[in-house]
């Protein structure tokens, strides 16, 4: 009867994050490996391509099969999406394939669709540069945005090489994400760090009033605290105008969209994160084992690293893994106190899923991202000997 009971209790709650957690993120990630809009719009085509290599001349049905595919995906109003899809890898192609069913659409009845018509239309149309991607993209199952994230991509006969230079980004912006992320994390321990051990030395009067302090940034909006600091950093915000009135500098600093800001911004809405953990560590330390270290001759900097720091290690790594998988995932304060070179991962998946549209993309560089959360994760567990999901 209990186990009715509890599993009764429990179903809302897995049935809640099955719906709205689980399965959308199963079909998130999903895109980053399916082809949709290809084989819906070109069926044909990809059908006659199957035989067809790289390097070899194409058939006339190819070319009868894509103008059959034109002209009923231009009616059913597909033909954009696979276009813009293809564009993708072949650039200037969308247009291309647009102007080309409306060629096909318009021609007589006794046209004859071969590899000179298309080529009159333009010789890309033709190439196996084109063909190449329709083929692949047909399978219906690709690797181009996997690819496209780790700046790698497919060359005609198939083999996998490096992107061109100018289009090398993603793992340059990773790297960025992760210095960002362990440079707002160590700024969070150094500054937690004594918090949390105050907060273990004080009354417990003062110890209240000192956690709610820590809480409060909990209670106030993400976005109203990221642009409290847009006025405070800005070039005439109260810091730089307190530092000009007493001297310390002779002109305003820039601490307002570049790397400064979003380490700044950052750390002040993560640092309660660091706090909690490490309070709960340095809580359960007995005072007397610092005594002792004493009364046994160790001068107080030892008796702090040999005694203090190895109690208090679940809570740092607790804290530190917490804090840097949350600035992993950051986009609204980067995006408001950083400038163009100090975005985040997380700034182009927005951007893909919601400016351009390209929802591949962005699937393929969440899960980059959600990879390195986890290899890193796996990484901190084995460093602290399985101390790193402890809180206490």
């Amino acid at each position: 009867m209990n186990l009715s009971r509890t599993t009764l209790l429990v179903i809302p709650v897995v049935g809640f994050l099955l719906i709205f957690f689980f399965v959308p993120m199963i079909w998130f990630a999903s895109l980053a490996v399916r082809e949709v809009e290809v084989p819906r719009a070109l069926p044909q085509t990809i059908a006659s391509l199957r035989d067809w290599k790289p390097g070899q001349t194409p058939p006339a049905t190819i070319f009868d099969a894509l103008a059959s595919d034109l002209k009923t995906a231009r009616s059913s109003g597909t033909l954009a999406e696979a276009a813009h899809r293809i564009n993708y890898e072949v650039p200037g192609v969308r247009s291309l394939l647009l102007r080309a069913g409306r060629t096909v659409a318009r021609a007589p009845a006794e046209t004859t669709f071969d590899a000179a018509y298309f080529t009159g239309i333009d010789p890309l149309l033709t190439s196996d540069a084109f063909l190449s991607v329709v083929k692949r993209a047909g399978v219906g199952i690709s690797d181009y945005y996997i690819l496209s994230s780790l700046d790698l991509q497919r060359t005609t006969d198939g083999a996998i090489a490096q992107a061109p230079v100018e289009n090398r980004l993603y793992l340059d912006v990773l790297a960025r994400t992760i210095k960002i992320a362990a440079t707002v994390t160590l700024c969070c321990l150094l500054m937690g760090f004594p918090v949390a051990v105050l907060l273990t030395t004080v009354s417990e009067k003062a110890a209240d009033w000192l956690m709610i302090l820590v809480l409060l940034p909990f209670w106030t909006s993400l976005l109203v605290r990221t642009t409290a600091w847009v006025v405070l950093l800005q070039r005439e915000g109260l810091i730089n105008s307190l530092l000009m009135r007493i001297g310390v500098i002779s002109e305003p600093l820039a601490m307002i969209y570049n790397r400064t800001g979003v380490i700044i911004a950052m750390t002040h809405v993560l640092l309660p994160f660091m706090i909690l953990p490490l309070y709960g560590a340095v809580r359960a330390i007995p005072p007397g084992y610092m005594r002792a270290a004493a009364s046994l001759g160790a001068r107080p900097l030892t008796a702090f690293i040999r005694v203090y720091l190895p109690l208090a290690a679940p809570g740092i790594a607790a804290g530190s893994l917490m804090v840097f998988i949350l600035s992993l995932g950051y986009y609204i304060t980067p995006s408001l106190v950083g400038g163009a070179s100090d975005q985040m991962l997380s700034y182009f998946v927005a951007t893909y899923t919601t400016g351009t549209g390209n929802w591949g993309l962005a699937s393929a560089l969440g899960l980059l991202l959600l990879a390195s959360t986890f290899l890193l994760y796996l990484v901190a567990h084995r460093l602290s000997g399985g101390r790193a999901i402890s809180l206490s």
